[in-house]
């Protein structure tokens, strides 16, 4: 069966121009189109989409609050258009929190090197989206929240679209991965640490805000954070995280040196590595090479990180598309590094942990609400 989309832009050219890509696709049908945020709801609720492409600027109701009031209606997943700006940056951060679960630049070029790559992007953001329709657990922030996050309705959100779709899916974690989910945190292994490392992709900002705000302020090690992302995004991303959180976050520059209860957000379109010994290491942030699909990547930091730690790190991968991490991780693993992947049930999409879960380098498959409590457990020293 096809999958069903209504698209909502306020521009008739790029109403027609999202539609004629998806319509290309015989796993997909544009069922409707809508012109503003309001006749998007009133379509919503009338024709029950599958997924949603929602512009952020719009007039009568922008998408954020259109997000917001289908999350609390008819919960349905979400991706957004917006462009590559700090103000646009800020508004899609926004409209992840209302209940969005995913993003892409308004301008294809921005994207991707060909008109073929940005189709092909595109078409398969919905259908991911669309395969694993669920939203992660609500947030619990530990310092006060930012007024944006605080009125967003998240909580809300998460909890009905999880049970809308959580009912009528499959929970098939063990099967797939070979890995059966936790119900409870693991027992403390006692092996040593100097490094936390979390990778992710699709449904990373809401995951990583989910983990990051249960870590306390004297968190005992460095944490370095890679989530695919825009350069204009995780410079707002990383002071986002850093008014929600006890431990500090920043957008990780040149130089840094890697230090305890701090958290360091691999810059959009840049490669974060390590320099130095444990201990003693500063950041490398380079330009990388462009035929690497990801910038920043997942398996180069962690690479980097399994040569300057070795076994001493504490990898864990978070929801997102492809396979970004698992050959980081199976280096990671050679040196003796622990690995955990975030569990199904509470993925945007299973990709990422999935990989890392079926190649047998994750020693445990964490639903999301524990994998914070877990760490903490984990690397008390």
């Amino acid at each position: 069966m096809a999958i069903r989309v209504l698209v909502v832009d306020d521009s008739s050219f790029f109403r027609r121009r999202v539609s004629e890509i998806l319509n290309q696709d015989a796993m997909m049908t544009v069922i409707d189109t809508a012109a503003n945020g309001q006749e998007a709801i009133e379509k919503t609720r009338l024709l029950r989409p599958d997924v949603i492409t929602m512009d952020i600027e719009m007039p009568v109701l922008d998408g954020i609050s259109s997000v917001r009031a289908i999350m609390k209606d008819t919960p349905t997943p979400v991706i957004m258009f917006s462009s590559l700006t700090h103000s646009g940056a800020q508004a899609t951060l926004d409209a992840l929190d209302a209940g969005a679960m995913d993003f892409l630049p308004k301008r294809f070029e921005d994207i991707a090197r060909s008109k073929e790559e940005a189709i092909t992007l595109l078409q398969q953001r919905v259908k991911a989206i669309a395969r694993r329709p669920r939203r992660p657990r609500p947030v619990t922030p530990v310092r006060s929240p930012s007024p944006t996050a605080a009125k967003s309705g998240l909580s809300t959100a998460a909890e009905r679209l999880s049970a809308l779709r959580q009912k009528n899916t499959p929970q098939p974690a063990a099967v797939e991965s070979g890995l059966p989910s936790r119900t409870s945190v693991p027992r403390r292994s006692g092996k040593p640490y100097q490094l936390l490392a979390i990778g992710t992709s699709t449904g990373g900002p809401v995951a990583l805000q989910n983990v990051l705000t249960k870590l306390p302020a004297n968190f005992p090690y460095p944490i370095v954070l890679i989530q695919h992302m825009p350069g204009t995004f995780t410079t707002a991303f990383a002071a986002r995280l850093n008014s929600l959180c006890n431990i500090q976050v920043k957008e990780a520059v040149d130089g840094d040196p890697v230090q305890p209860g701090h958290a360091y957000l691999a810059p959009g379109g840049r490669q974060m590595l390590f320099e130095g010994r444990a201990g003693a290491t500063r950041l490398r942030i380079v330009d990388g090479n462009d035929k690497v699909n990801y910038k920043p990547c997942v398996d180069i930091t962690f690479a980097s990180a399994a040569k300057t730690y070795g076994g001493k790190v504490l990898a864990v991968v978070l929801t997102g598309m492809g396979a970004d991490g698992r050959e980081g991780a199976r280096l990671l693993k050679a040196q003796g590094a622990t690995i955990w992947a975030q569990d199904e049930a509470t993925c945007v999409v299973y990709g990422m942990p999935q990989a890392v879960a079926k190649a047998g380098l994750a020693s445990e498959s964490l639903p999301l609400p524990l994998i914070g409590e877990a760490i903490i457990n984990e690397m008390n020293s």
